[in-house]
């Protein structure tokens, strides 16, 4: 595999973006600043690799961050979205593939009566909050540090200085009159729950987390995490979200809560049910989804809402999932992955931490505990960046950032894995001198 060293063809066009475009990119994380440097440009990606405009190939571990479970382009999503583009791209009027998905959704996912879709997860956990909110007649909300749920401006909030001082804002532009509303606390800290909740239960309409957070890496719950957090809503009538845009579909078939048997009353959903299109979802009981306009008093709408290609193109990967066996083998790809990458941490003498769940990845490059956020916080950040770089030098594509998960997809097969151990154990051999 040839070395990235040539990039000349992907400088000139973020030199060029960045005239056009607020930092070069539409979205920061693609940007590379936390591994202090500047993105190579995509010119096509297939199965488990992608080729940049200079021809460099790569593995490819993020993927899409996250929808490309089959791998890029899979050829039984391709023809099912060139059928459906035949028939028409969008109408803004009701089609039987927003249907299909729905009872497939309502049947995968133990949680969902009743499903809306929606362009974006940020859209689906903006919606969900908005829900609990004119569902139970609160305003108040509880977040967690290190479980990201887009750019709404009720979830860009950072935590307060004490367990029940509420938030400020994270981001400009959010007004600290909404962001007083939000109160964040530490992950898997239960003492700081139950305390909010014994003086201002009667307040909260919602908890909204990632039950397995993979927007710091990637973190699990403690034993009886969830649970706490499941009586305690049911307790108080405060209504708990999974954002499982990340994890949906993707861990299992019916996400986090199948695998725990833990039951939220509402999941935000996303990337996987795309197809690699533009995609987001919620849904959950429909007590509380029969709140929603046209049948009751909380407002959502979106013209492109069911997208016919996007609704296709979430069927068929979600049906070619079901085919292959994909959850089951998606499981034992990423056990082989983790057995690889644990055997090189060996043979370079290191305990970093990893941590893998299903298809879903993250190193640390630290060799404590990974709790929560702060954890993470004390990684060692120029080792990573060192060790990105090395590996993607050699053609192996990691996340940029520290603080992102991984992805493997059913396109990875055992050559790719052991080129990936190879490359894995020369960058952080370089990253960790």
């Amino acid at each position: 595999m040839d070395s990235m060293a040539n990039r000349h063809l992907s400088s000139k066009l973020f030199q060029a973006a960045k005239k056009v475009i607020p930092g070069g990119v539409n979205s920061p994380v693609r940007a590379f600043r936390n591994v202090d440097g500047d993105p190579f440009f995509v010119q096509r990606a297939r199965g488990c690799r992608i080729w940049d405009v200079d021809g460099n190939e790569m593995i490819d571990y993020v993927g899409t961050w996250g929808p490309a479970i089959l791998g890029h382009a899979p050829s039984a999503v391709i023809d099912a979205v060139s059928h459906a583009a035949k028939e028409g791209i969008s109408f803004g009027i009701p089609n039987r593939h927003e249907v299909e998905i729905a009872r497939m959704i309502c049947d995968y996912v133990p949680s969902v009566e009743k499903v809306r879709m929606v362009n974006s997860g940020t859209e689906a956990t903006m919606t969900a909050i908005r829900l609990a909110r004119g569902y139970t007649g609160r305003d108040k909300i509880i977040k967690f540090e290190g479980c990201y749920h887009g750019h709404v401006d009720s979830l860009l909030v950072a935590a307060g200085s004490g367990a029940l001082t509420f938030g400020k804002p994270d981001s400009a532009g959010v007004p600290k009159d909404l962001a007083s509303l939000t109160l964040t606390l530490p992950f898997n800290h239960p003492e700081a729950i139950e305390k909010v909740f014994a003086e201002s239960g009667d307040e909260i309409a919602a908890v909204i987390l990632e039950p397995i957070p993979a927007n710091a890496g990637l973190i699990f719950p403690r034993e009886g995490f969830l649970q706490l957090l499941r009586d305690l809503c049911t307790k108080h009538g405060t209504v708990l979200i999974f954002d499982e845009v990340m994890t949906g579909f993707r861990l299992a078939k019916g996400g986090v809560q199948e695998r725990v048997g833990i039951t939220p009353d509402l999941t935000a959903m996303g990337k996987v049910i795309g197809g690699g299109l533009p995609v987001g979802a919620f849904g959950g009981k429909a007590e509380i989804m029969d709140h929603l306009a046209p049948d009751g008093p909380v407002y959502q709408a979106g013209t492109l809402s069911g997208n016919p290609l996007a609704m296709t193109a979430g069927i068929t990967q979600l049906k070619e999932m079901e085919r292959h066996g994909g959850w089951n083998r998606l499981e034992e790809i990423g056990q082989q992955f983790e057995d690889a990458v644990r055997e090189v941490l060996r043979e370079v003498g290191r305990d970093l931490q990893l941590n893998r769940i299903g298809s879903m990845f993250c190193l640390f490059f630290t060799e404590e505990e990974i709790v929560n956020v702060d954890d993470v916080k004390r990684a060692d950040f120029d080792a990573f960046r060192k060790f990105f770089w090395a590996a993607l030098d050699k053609g192996v594509y990691f996340a940029p950032s520290q603080y992102e998960a991984g992805f493997i997809s059913l396109a990875h097969g055992p050559d790719d894995m052991d080129r990936t151990a190879e490359v894995t154990q020369e960058a952080l051999r370089e990253a960790l001198k």
